[in-house]
């Protein structure tokens, strides 16, 4: 049995999609609210679909049993409070789980942690933690690295930088930018459209999670998933899309004055505003470890990708 805590956002759901490419296992899908997964995957094609709440420990170790690998992929809304109240709980509740049925855990982490003023970042990039929200990642890196080196756990870190994609991928780039520009609306960018960025397809961070989970001497290690290297600018994408759809495509750059007046209007933007720094310099996240060991592995260009998500 392979288990996917966190089934219903963007990467769970891909997740779902591309394992039995990897795994013969039944495949058990857990989400505190599941009931929209049944009809996408069946139990007559292997699936499993279950009600859960990681918070309860209890709960945690129920859906964990009979598992082989554990995808922690879990999301919670960019709410400092409830991350704060629920994300260690339920990471320490899947680890204990884990632990005490033996199961391989594979930890979908994201790049909150590192610090915002670093441009390149490694596997080697220290955790440190800054902001509300990173520190809350970082204490969920750090609980799972503790358990690797010190209580016996079979883990992995996948970590991915931004997601965009086709399907209901919530990230800055598809909501403000992509699917804007997909309706004829003024793209938002942060801070500045010359830095460069990296972005990872939500089918490639699907995709490669699912080949790590199920490559044995892939454990007891971090990787950075698999990104195009010809990064671009925000200016590079819209100018890419305008070209592609044949019609104008406006933009508009919110500089860290604007931000800091807005966020006291608008409460999903202030819960960005740590990340806030990140957008004003080159993002480079740098996956050639993975593409080293797993150099057949094909990943999404940027054009490819923005295709996708302009006309789906």
């Amino acid at each position: 049995m392979q288990v996917i805590l966190g089934a219903t956002g963007p990467i769970g759901r891909a997740l779902a999609s591309h394992l039995p490419t990897f795994t013969d296992e039944p495949i058990r899908l857990v989400s505190r609210q599941p009931q929209d997964l049944s009809a996408t995957f069946s139990i007559e094609n292997g699936f499993s679909v279950v009600a859960s709440d990681l918070c309860d420990e209890q709960a945690a170790l129920e859906v964990i049993n009979d598992a082989s690998v554990v995808y922690f992929v879990v999301g919670l809304p960019l709410n400092t409070q409830l991350w704060q109240a629920q994300f260690e709980l339920i990471t320490h509740n899947v680890i204990n789980a884990c632990l005490v049925h033996n199961a391989k855990l594979v930890f979908f982490d994201n790049t909150y942690m590192y610090p915002q003023n670093v441009s390149r970042l490694t596997e080697e990039t220290p955790v440190v933690g800054q902001g509300a929200k990173g520190r809350v990642r970082a204490n969920m890196t750090n609980r799972v690295l503790h358990a690797m080196q010190h209580q016996g756990l079979h883990a992995l870190i996948a970590r991915a930088p931004e997601f965009y994609g086709p399907g209901k991928t919530l990230s800055f780039t598809n909501l403000m930018v992509l699917k804007a520009l997909r309706k004829a609306k003024q793209a938002r960018v942060l801070i500045s459209d010359q830095t460069k960025r990296t972005l990872i397809h939500v089918e490639d961070a699907a995709r490669a999670t699912a080949l790590l989970g199920n490559t044995s001497d892939a454990y007891g290690q971090t990787w950075h998933l698999p990104c195009d290297d010809e990064r671009m600018t925000y200016a590079q994408i819209i100018d890419y899309a305008q070209h592609f759809l044949d019609r104008p495509c406006e933009h508009r750059v919110l500089r860290r004055w604007q931000l800091e007046m807005l966020r006291f209007f608008k409460p999903a933007l202030a819960e960005t505003r740590e990340l806030w720094p990140r957008y004003g310099i080159d993002n480079v996240f740098v996956s050639d470890k993975f593409k080293a060991r797993f150099s057949d592995f094909v990943v999404t260009s940027y054009t490819q990708g923005i295709k996708q998500t302009l006309t789906e």
